[in-house]
């Protein structure tokens, strides 16, 4: 019985058949076959110089917090487990980089909008809104 609750666990993560080891083994030129259309195109163009300079200090750099404007950057096995703030364009978002994030880009998980929230109606309101039932 304490076999069947073991082997109930959470499922080890795995990328379109691939776990993550082997994800973090494979070349760039490799993990670019299992990626979308879309990241692999990207990744086609090559890496520009920022690019380069983010994935490079993520891999050689021990930092508590990678700070980066690099928003179009493609989430790569190497990022998993990191923290990253990214610059939506007014502050540092920080994001958990985990597993399933792997493909998508950066500015998918730091957003540039706010959510619009609307109080009731005020100083310039034409004067049907201003009518505000008592019950």
């Amino acid at each position: 019985m304490a076999d069947d609750s073991k082997s109930r666990g959470r499922q080890k993560f795995t990328y379109r058949g691939h776990t993550m080891e082997e994800l973090k083994d494979m070349s760039l030129a490799e993990l670019k076959e299992v990626l979308p259309a879309r990241a692999r195109r990207s990744l086609d163009r090559g890496l520009n110089e920022g690019e380069k300079r983010l994935l490079d200090t993520i891999e050689n750099k021990e930092k508590d917090v990678y700070r980066t404007h690099r928003r179009e950057m493609i989430i790569l096995p190497q990022f998993v487990g990191k923290r990253i703030a990214i610059h939506n364009g007014e502050e540092y978002k920080t994001v958990k980089i985990e597993p399933e994030m792997v493909g998508h880009y950066l500015g998918e998980f730091a957003l540039t909008r706010k959510v619009v929230e609307h109080s009731g109606p005020g100083i310039g309101a034409t004067r049907s809104s201003k009518y505000i039932p008592l019950k």
